[in-house]
């Protein structure tokens, strides 16, 4: 029944609508898209719009369902309720909403680390990972270097020990959600650079790597969630530097690098369950033995991306690809639009970023449930060689 009693004062209050009914709101980042359903009694003349407002008082105004507020703040509890507009006046307010906290979709953000520039670098970018775009700044790490690992759940990117003259063993963190510094987090266990960093939501495994003048097979996890040092956690098959990692929820998987026997690349890829501790299980073979490749993942399947092809003596463009829940070796994916070192990625589970290595900045994307080539994405800061990434969104979170 419409307002014949008189809405908000209008023209004639007494021909105002009814309210809005079933108010949801859908909250984004510093903003909130609310949804609802009009009324069936309009009063004695159309609708001709339908206003949304906050608790605070932010507001908008529109011809239909659903709404968008911006300018909230991230973190802050509101609600919401929506008006009804037509010739005659406003109605009366909307039952309020369901409280709701506008965030950073943490998902759609990626972390680059950049590495050595014409000098070591401590500077880390942030990438979109949804639409394509240069970086922009997120902050600093404590230590300035290169060759480092990452690993993140939603919340938290870990970025592990880097090299700069010497080896150092500090795990620096971010909070995703806002930019700023990095905080130390603890130490490594053993000092290492050219290492493979993957994570879970929970825990973050590091291998691998050059620990001075020797190849490892060690591997190491933290809890992302807290802070402290690396823990033991097993060994690999193969001693190696400059391999790639990536992850489901409960396996990360190692794959190529640059062994100790007779100087050469490797094709072998191991993996563990991340939630047990012990040595590594083999899982297969790359389709090319190749060293300093990237790796990314969604919850089923894994990248290797890109490295450099010891026995030809040259960069490579290939892609691979895993099914991480099963074993086998890797499945042409595509190729790189440029042959590189492989460089870095991140992924949010869909869209799969890289930066080809080789001192350049520009950024490539492929899409992970599909094949193909590599397409442009963007930019980093600067060029980079050395540099590492995480994301809020990866393969290894749920």
């Amino acid at each position: 029944m419409a307002n014949r009693n008189g809405g908000f004062i209008g023209t004639d209050g007494l021909d105002a609508p009814d309210p809005p009914t079933a108010v949801t709101p859908t909250a984004g980042n510093a903003q909130v898209s609310v949804a609802f359903t009009a009324p069936t009694d309009t009063g004695t003349s159309a609708i001709t719009a339908f206003v949304a407002t906050t608790d605070d008082g932010f507001g908008a105004t529109g011809s239909s369902s659903p709404l968008t507020i911006t300018s909230l703040t991230n973190g802050t509890a509101y609600t919401t309720r929506v008006y009804a507009v037509n010739a005659y006046g406003t109605s009366a307010a909307s039952v309020a909403s369901a409280s709701f906290t506008p965030s950073v979709d943490t998902s759609a953000r990626g972390l680059f680390s950049i590495g050595y520039i014409s000098g070591y670098s401590n500077t880390v970018d942030l990438v979109s990972l949804t639409t394509s775009g240069n970086s922009t700044d997120f902050g600093d790490l404590t230590v300035t270097g290169e060759s480092s690992a990452a690993g993140s759940s939603s919340t938290r990117a870990v970025f592990s020990a880097r090299y700069n003259s010497s080896v150092r063993n500090v795990y620096d963190y971010f909070s995703i959600a806002s930019t700023g510094n990095a905080t130390d987090f603890g130490d490594m266990s053993l000092a290492r650079r050219r290492h493979a960093g993957a994570s879970n939501a929970t825990r973050a495994i590091f291998g691998f790597g050059l620990d001075g003048s020797n190849q490892e097979n060690q591997m190491e996890y933290i809890t992302i969630a807290s802070t402290g040092n690396g823990s033991t956690f097993g060994d690999g098959t193969v001693r190696r530097q400059s391999c790639g990692a990536c992850a489901s929820t409960t396996r990360a998987l190692f794959g190529g690098g640059y062994t100790a026997t007779g100087d050469t690349a490797t094709n072998v890829i191991d993996y563990v369950t991340i939630g047990s501790t012990g040595n590594a299980t083999d899982f297969g073979n790359l389709s090319v033995a190749r060293q300093s490749r990237s790796s990314c993942s969604s919850n089923t399947r894994g990248l290797f991306i890109g490295g450099y092809d010891n026995a030809n003596n040259a960069y490579t463009d290939v892609i691979d690809y895993v099914t991480i829940g099963s074993t086998g070796n890797a499945t042409d994916f595509g190729n790189l639009t440029e042959v590189g070192s492989g460089g870095t990625s991140t992924s949010n589970k869909t869209n799969a970023i890289m930066n080809r290595e080789d001192s350049v900045n520009s950024l490539e994307k492929v899409a992970i449930a599909t094949t193909g080539n590599s397409s442009d994405w963007g930019d980093l800061s600067s060029t980079t060689r050395g540099a590492s990434a995480a994301s809020g969104g990866h393969g290894g979170l749920a």
